[in-house]
Order: C-alpha cells, then sequence, then structure tokens
C-alpha cells in the first residue's frame, strides 16, 4: 500500500470548480476539489522493461491545477483513466533494474506514454521520433493516458511510488540537484518550443507569460536559437527579474504590450470601433503564447506581423479572436511536450538536462510540501506569481 493524491471522477465537483474558476483557490482545494489524498495498492511493474520508481520532488504543472479548478477542457477526458495519481514532472529513484539503468539510479521522467511503453507497434509520430504525437496512447496493456499522471495503471508523482518504461527515462548525473532535476520535463517542453517556433537568426520573438512555461521558453530561445529582441509580458515583480536572467532584451506589462512592440518593430497601431480590441499592422515575427487565456492568445495573434508565426505553448483556453489568423496569414503552431528527435536531432530530455546543468535555476523550485498539505502547496502554486514563486512541488520523501 500506499500514499498518494488521486483524482476521482466527480461530476458535480468538476461543475462547482468550473464554476467557480480560478476565483477563490481555497475552496477549489477543499470542497470543490476532486482530489483526495488516500492510501492505495502500489502499481505493479510486471512486464519487461517496465520499474518501480520512488518520488523525490514532483512538481505543480498548469495543467495540474487545470484539473482542479475544472479549467481542463473535455477534449481531453478521452485520454485519461481514472481514479489517477496526478504528477508528470518527476525526479525518483529507480527501485529496481531497468534494462541498463541500475537499481538506486535517479532518473528524470519523459511522461508520454508511447507505443513503446504500451507494447504495440509503432505509430507514424513514434517511428519518425514524434513521441509526442502518438497515436496509441488509449490502447495496450497499459489503461487509457497521455501521460504518466493521467493514467490509472502507472501512479504519478503526487504518489510514494510509481511505475515507468525505461522508453520514458533519463539518468540523472551525480552533479545535478533534485531541485534542478524536477525542472527537466518542463525545461523539455521549453525546448520543444523554441525548436518549433523555427525562429530566424535576428527574428523579434513575444513570449506572452513569465511563469514557468514562459520563462523556461524565453530561456531556450536564448540558447537554442539566434533570436534578436526577445520581448516578454511579465506581471509581477520577480517574474521580470528572471525574465531578464533567462535573456529577455526587453519585459512589458500585460497593458504594455501593444505600445511596446509597436516602439521597438515600427509598427502601425489600429484601434477598431465599438470597443473591439486593437491591432497592429507590422509587430513581432514570432510570438509564444505561454499562458493560454483568451485574452493571452488574443494579444500574441494581435501584435504579430502578417506571414508571422505563432506558437501555442499554453494549454488554449476558448474564445479567442481569430480574425488575425486569416487577415494576416499567421502560421499556428502548437505545442504539446516534448519529442525524441527534435528538430536538432536529439532528444529535447537531453537537452533539457544540459540546460539544468548550466542555467541559472537557483531558487526556481520556490517551496516543497509533504503530500499531507497538498491543499497549501495547491494554493500555492495557484498564486505562484504574485508570490514571487515559479514552481512549488511535492517532498514525496516527507509525506
Amino acid at each position: 500500500m500506499m500514499l498518494a493524491l488521486e483524482m476521482y471522477r466527480s461530476p458535480a465537483k468538476y461543475l462547482a470548480a468550473k464554476a467557480v474558476g480560478g476565483r477563490i483557490p481555497g475552496v477549489l482545494t477543499g470542497p470543490a476539489a476532486p482530489l483526495r489524498l488516500v492510501t492505495i495498492n502500489e502499481p505493479k511493474a510486471e512486464r519487461a522493461g517496465w520499474a518501480r520508481i520512488r518520488p523525490i520532488l514532483s512538481g505543480i504543472c498548469g495543467s495540474d491545477l487545470g484539473m482542479v479548478t475544472g479549467s481542463t477542457k473535455l477534449y481531453f477526458s478521452a485520454v485519461v483513466s481514472m481514479p489517477f495519481v496526478p504528477g508528470h514532472e518527476v525526479v525518483g529513484e529507480l527501485l529496481d533494474d531497468c534494462e541498463d539503468l541500475p537499481k538506486g539510479t535517479r532518473v528524470v521522467l519523459d511522461s508520454v506514454l508511447t507505443c513503446a511503453a504500451r507494447g504495440v507497434e509503432p505509430c507514424e509520430g513514434c517511428v519518425t521520433g514524434n513521441t509526442n504525437r502518438c497515436d496509441r496512447i488509449t490502447v495496450g496493456h497499459v489503461a487509457p493516458g497521455l501521460q504518466t499522471g493521467f493514467c490509472q495503471d502507472t501512479g504519478g508523482g503526487w504518489g510514494n511510488l510509481l511505475v515507468a518504461h525505461r522508453s520514458q527515462l533519463y539518468a540523472v548525473p551525480e552533479t545535478l540537484s533534485n531541485d534542478r532535476a524536477v525542472l527537466v520535463e518542463p525545461l523539455a517542453g521549453a525546448v520543444h518550443a523554441a525548436l518549433r517556433a523555427k525562429v530566424e537568426p535576428g527574428q523579434s520573438v513575444l513570449v506572452s507569460g513569465a511563469g514557468a512555461v514562459g520563462l523556461f521558453a524565453t530561456l531556450a530561445l536564448r540558447e537554442l536559437t539566434q533570436a534578436g529582441r526577445i520581448t516578454v509580458v511579465a506581471k509581477h515583480a520577480k517574474q521580470r527579474e528572471l525574465a531578464r536572467a533567462f535573456g529577455a532584451s526587453d519585459v512589458v506589462a500585460p497593458d504594455e504590450v501593444f505600445r511596446g512592440v509597436r516602439r521597438s518593430t515600427g509598427a502601425f497601431r489600429l484601434k477598431p470601433d465599438f470597443g473591439a480590441g486593437e491591432f497592429l499592422l507590422g509587430g513581432v515575427d514570432v510570438a509564444v503564447d505561454a499562458v493560454g487565456s483568451k485574452d493571452s492568445i488574443d494579444t500574441v495573434l494581435r501584435v504579430t506581423k502578417a506571414g508571422g508565426r505563432v506558437v501555442l505553448s499554453g494549454m488554449p483556453a476558448s474564445g479567442a479572436d481569430l480574425s488575425p489568423v486569416w487577415f494576416r496569414e499567421l502560421e499556428v503552431t502548437g505545442t504539446y511536450a516534448s519529442a525524441r528527435e527534435e528538430p536538432n536531432g536529439r532528444p529535447a530530455f537531453e537537452t533539457a538536462l544540459e540546460l539544468a546543468g548550466r542555467a541559472p535555476l537557483d531558487g526556481i523550485v520556490g517551496a516543497r510540501y509533504p503530500l499531507y498539505r497538498w491543499r497549501e502547496a495547491l494554493d500555492h502554486a495557484h498564486s505562484a506569481g504574485r508570490l514571487g514563486t515559479v514552481k512549488v512541488a511535492f517532498d514525496v520523501r516527507a509525506s
């Protein structure tokens, strides 16, 4: 048996959380939360290539908060299996030998449950190395689940034990601290986003949002591309400070975006009639939305120049105005998780491990909580930007 936080199906609580939205965090982690601390059976590693892992630290991601707040779209209900233990940003210790990785190895987890993990013939995505596009995430000997942390059979990082397949695991160098290692999964997502952005040398880039997704995207863009000016939209003082440390040329507040981009690119600023949102003729070459809100998506679409590229890295909300996509012939690109073979010919996790070792990441994990303090942890994560925190994690060993 093990202690774990478990997400369970409750239509009533889902609707309650959705109605409250993100306005009252205490309610969302209290009576409206379809999450509970339970003692359950440990998942089993009964097939070749699978092993047990004891999590050390497990991060709280925006997608995890989306589940609790009811903001995650029902679109995803077909690719999870409930009840499940959340947690896909994990550094842990192998409890079994796993092919070439000996027992006791510290590992990080590429959470996507691909054809290799499911024991089925590889789909086109897996054959080409685009493992994040796997078409087999609901079949095979593993219950449906797009990732570890959304699958009933595997467990997740918000529990005392999970199981994973060798194809998901990367050994952590001895020199890398646990606080840095737990950031490797979101860093890998940022590597994927930066390379998907296809920034040409000298091009201007806007990153909307300076939470973990936006800050890591800024870091990856500066480290892995030859971007020129990178402008980051940041709401809070600590976010502004970190954006500059991670490579931003300019940092603007949300209400300064149009003015800042117009000034730096020489664009024309237009204001439609009847209160419709303003937009630019001209603008940045590439924009990255790292928030997913309607306002953020509307903003990046309206400040990107004709023929430019918009990259959606935050889980998108509904209601964005797509008029600029049509009128300005924008190229809209999605980024989900990370791939085993990125455009640079390497797994995103390998590049992310290198970034984790040399980037200025001290203090990025700003708070650690045992599982039994999960309500405080989620409240903190929900208000992380305002509180000057980038990443909140569960210290599973303390649970």
